[in-house]
């Protein structure tokens, strides 16, 4: 409804009035720069996104052209913010550019070339070549399960297989070193969308495999 895109959007306008802002750009890929606005940065921040990191936050989409929205997550389906681990090609390119170095309750502002978005065709109510923006926020970063060495930490019982309480038991130590402890549906949601991405067999495990399937800095 318009009203929830107006909440959406004046939120996201309130935070950047009492933020502070700076600007910084990668031209690191020849495809275009990712802008990158910092609207709020915490002042405490235990951890920064890195590739490979598991990645909880929201996200809304604009035209740069017109400023018309074209997404916005706090109203998408239930309204809950995404997981996704940065990187690794599970958002546009651009974001796993512009959303490196975060911090749990950073905001952002990420100005998008359209060959780091939706490209030469577009998608949905986004047209061909089209930059766009996201505002960004981040909620929470933990490390991503994709190195071997983290495998071999969570798999217990060395079977070179992880299981959904392994998964679990991994999840909780990481939430609770940083002293952030959760509740066991929010590990749940977490299991449920790394297994629904990762167990291709849907055997129930995840599999070495299965685990290792993406390029990491740290191998």
């Amino acid at each position: 409804t318009m009203w929830k895109l107006l909440s959406c959007s004046l939120c996201l306008f309130v935070s950047s009035q009492f933020g502070f802002c700076s600007v910084w750009t990668s031209g690191s890929d020849p495809d275009g720069e990712v802008k990158v606005e910092v609207v709020f940065k915490p002042e405490e921040c235990v951890r920064k996104s890195k590739k490979g990191d598991l990645v909880n936050a929201h996200y809304d989409g604009f035209l740069a052209k017109d400023g018309s929205q074209f997404y916005c997550s706090r109203t998408d389906k239930d309204g809950h913010p995404q997981w996704f681990v940065l990187g690794v090609g599970q958002v546009l390119k651009g974001l796993d550019v512009g959303m490196m170095g975060m911090c749990a309750g950073e905001k952002r502002k990420v100005t998008i070339p359209s060959a780091l978005a939706f490209g030469e065709k577009g998608k949905g109510p986004v047209p061909p070549n089209a930059t766009v923006v996201f505002e960004v926020e981040v909620l929470s970063v933990s490390r991503g399960p994709r190195s071997m060495e983290a495998f071999g930490q969570i798999d217990q019982d060395k079977d070179r297989s992880l299981s959904k309480a392994e998964v679990k038991n991994r999840l909780k130590l990481d939430y609770e070193k940083d002293g952030k402890p959760r509740d066991d549906p929010f590990y749940e949601k977490i299991i449920n969308d790394i297994f629904r991405k990762s167990d291709h067999d849907r055997d129930g495990l995840i599999s070495a495999k299965e685990y290792n399937i993406y390029e990491h800095d740290e191998l």
